[in-house]
């Protein structure tokens, strides 16, 4: 990139990185590397709006190391855009999709979200905290998933083998790390990954994600070279009588279905609450994984746990240690097979 318009240069894609270690020293084989979603930054892991611990602080207690990032051209990552793909979420945006869903009922679980702390609305003090912490972003799918492979994967580089801990949009970076660095992925949490395959539903309509669960590349067998071709769908329509509820149809590859390399053997978690709006179709991308050939695929749906009343983000909300709580028993698990 030209700096100045002069023959100057400037770095750009670098990422920055918080490391926190426990205060009587690492217990646990593997560390987690935390990856925030859109507009958020690592912080989101450290406390909640209100002021509780959050799953870092929790895990931290436990032997864990843990890993902060902030996404390229996010937060503390600096950002010298070279194009005008940037932007911020907008309080009403916030309020609909993400704190008082239960207010606008755009889709038909999200009456069911009594989680939030404080009434998820503007002028509200918790959510004024919440939402004083959302920051600029990188908008362009295309350049926000390249950038966050090249960094996570030299982060993995550095540090070793570690869990994955991916939240909405960031999920696809999981994919796309596990398929550059399979041997350093030894396991992903998947809480609410950006989806579902091939389209966007609800934020935003339209294809998308061209290569099924992702933006950019992932190796499959037989190799997809241009993925409009090698890539082909099938429509499943929904009955009413599904359970399914504000989800009329999806897509998957047609069959026979080209299968993911090098994911295939990592353990995947994927947490669904059940007000959020990826309550509508997280289970397609559970089920695209398993079409590909992903062996080990667990589907934590938090109301069939009988854990009721989340939205998206179920990990800051009241009931949060109920839910670290039971995910840390698959993430214990994953460590010590790995």
């Amino acid at each position: 990139m030209d700096g100045l318009g002069n023959g100057t240069t400037v770095m750009v894609g670098q990422m920055y990185v918080e490391q926190l270690l426990p205060s009587k020293g690492v217990q646990q084989k593997h560390p987690l590397v935390f990856v925030h979603g859109g507009a958020q930054t690592g912080t989101n892991w450290l406390n909640t709006p209100d002021g509780r611990q959050g799953w870092a602080s929790w895990f931290l207690e436990r032997g864990y190391a843990v890993y902060l990032v902030d996404q390229p051209e996010r937060g503390r990552s600096p950002i010298k855009p070279v194009n005008d793909s940037m932007g911020v979420v907008s309080v009403q945006f916030t309020e609909r999709y993400f704190t008082a869903t239960k207010h606008f009922k755009l889709w038909p679980q999200a009456e069911l979200h009594t989680q939030w702390p404080g009434t998820g609305r503007q002028g509200d003090p918790i959510f004024d905290a919440f939402y004083a912490s959302q920051v600029l972003q990188q908008e362009d799918p295309l350049i926000s998933e390249k950038n966050n492979r090249h960094a996570i994967t030299s982060l993995l580089d550095r540090i070793g083998p570690s869990i994955l801990v991916t939240h909405s949009q960031s999920g696809s970076y999981g994919w796309v790390t596990a398929d550059s660095r399979p041997a350093l992925v030894k396991g992903i949490l998947a809480i609410e990954p950006s989806g579902p395959p091939f389209e966007n539903k609800f934020l935003g309509t339209g294809p998308a994600r061209p290569y099924g669960i992702a933006s950019t590349s992932l190796t499959y067998d037989p190799p997809v070279v241009d993925p409009t071709t090698d890539l082909p769908t099938s429509t499943i329509d929904l009955s009413p009588s599904s359970g399914r509820a504000g989800l009329a149809n999806y897509k998957l590859q047609a069959e026979p279905a080209r299968k993911l390399v090098n994911p295939a053997q990592i353990p995947i978690m994927v947490v669904t609450s059940e007000s959020g709006y990826h309550a509508v179709y997280d289970f397609v991308t559970v089920e695209y994984l398993r079409q590909a050939g992903v062996l080990d695929v667990e589907h934590l749906e938090l109301a069939k746990e009988g854990i009721h009343g989340n939205g998206h983000f179920c990990f800051m909300e009241r009931n949060q240690v109920e839910i670290v709580k039971r995910v840390a028993r698959w993430v214990e698990a994953v460590s010590e097979r790995a």
